[in-house]
């Protein structure tokens, strides 16, 4: 896509007041915060997502069951009321200091770059799934790691839980919805739980059936279940938070205070790239990640006045 190149207002020295980097639900929220108070806002979205594998959202109120694309279509059309607010589809490859804003590099061809007095960065995270043979492909859908998000869907049904890291409490959690758990350590030394059986087999890989999955094992009969649960490890999806320095924490997200600030002056950050130092891991949903985006957003204003 191509880009006008921008002629400064004399009024301003940069293109923008604020510039979104993530089109998810934290980054379409902010940019309608910022739009609403008529801040010249930008959202740059590269249209690749967290929950692309999930055909569905969950647990999102007024929106329980709704297909992530509408849920963005509709975002993206209320925000294009506003005046003062753009959406590009565009990939950004850098973020750096500029005077005393900063400047955003796109991956376009001529590598445009705008500039903004702040940022809210929304950029997510990448899970990183277990190296089990047929995992990645059952991943969204037979394979999940939320029960919020992932759990209804397997009323009534056997399930499996992979790892001993979420065999504390996911079986019961999961014990009035499901006919029963089982805890699968994969070669790991069994841990107690609340709910279910244990195996203690290594796990040879995960295979697609008609209406759930077969899990197969180095020996031991094979288990047949409606889905099976993991724990995932995260990384940035971006490079923007090592480009910045920004401050981070021990699960790979970026440090926010309550207000959604970074260890930068205009740096904002929201959605599940980023938490605070009391939360062991991003509390990863569609409303926290709204929610963090309109606080993240409000409070850059405020340091922008």
């Amino acid at each position: 896509m191509t880009h006008s190149s921008h002629d400064h207002d004399h009024d301003y020295d940069y293109d923008y007041d604020a510039i979104v980097v993530g089109g998810g639900p934290a980054g379409l929220q902010a940019t309608l915060t910022l739009a609403r108070v008529h801040r010249r806002v930008l959202m740059l979205d590269s249209g690749r997502y967290r929950n692309d594998p999930a055909g569905h959202m969950h647990n999102v109120v007024t929106h329980d069951g709704t297909p992530p694309a509408d849920f963005r279509k509709l975002a993206r059309e209320q925000v294009a009321a506003y005046p003062t607010a753009t959406i590009w589809e565009d990939t950004v490859v850098a973020v750096r200091p500029d005077g005393e804003g900063y400047a955003v590099e796109l991956a376009d061809p001529d590598a445009t770059v705008l500039t903004a007095r702040g940022l809210v960065l929304a950029t997510g995270v990448r899970d990183v799934l277990p190296a089990v043979p047929g995992l990645a492909g059952l991943w969204g859908d037979r394979v999940v790691h939320c029960p919020f998000c992932h759990g209804h869907e397997f009323a009534g049904q056997p399930v499996a839980v992979l790892g001993t890291v979420p065999a504390g409490h996911l079986p019961a959690i999961l014990a009035p919805v499901v006919s029963h758990t089982t805890v699968l350590t994969d070669g790991a030394a069994p841990v107690p739980t609340a709910a279910g059986t244990t195996r203690t087999e290594r796990v040879t890989g995960l295979h697609p059936t008609g209406g759930g999955v077969r899990v197969t094992f180095e020996d031991g009969p094979d288990l047949e279940v409606a889905g099976v649960y993991v724990s995932t490890t995260l990384e940035q999806t971006t490079p923007f938070a090592a480009q910045l320095g920004l401050r981070t924490l021990p699960s790979g997200c970026v440090e926010v205070d309550v207000m959604g600030r970074t260890s930068l002056p205009r740096v904002h950050a929201a959605g599940d790239m980023a938490h605070v130092a009391a939360l062991p891991m991003p509390m990863s949903s569609v409303v926290g990640a709204a929610a963090s985006g309109a606080m993240a957003a409000g409070s850059l204003v405020a340091a922008l006045l």
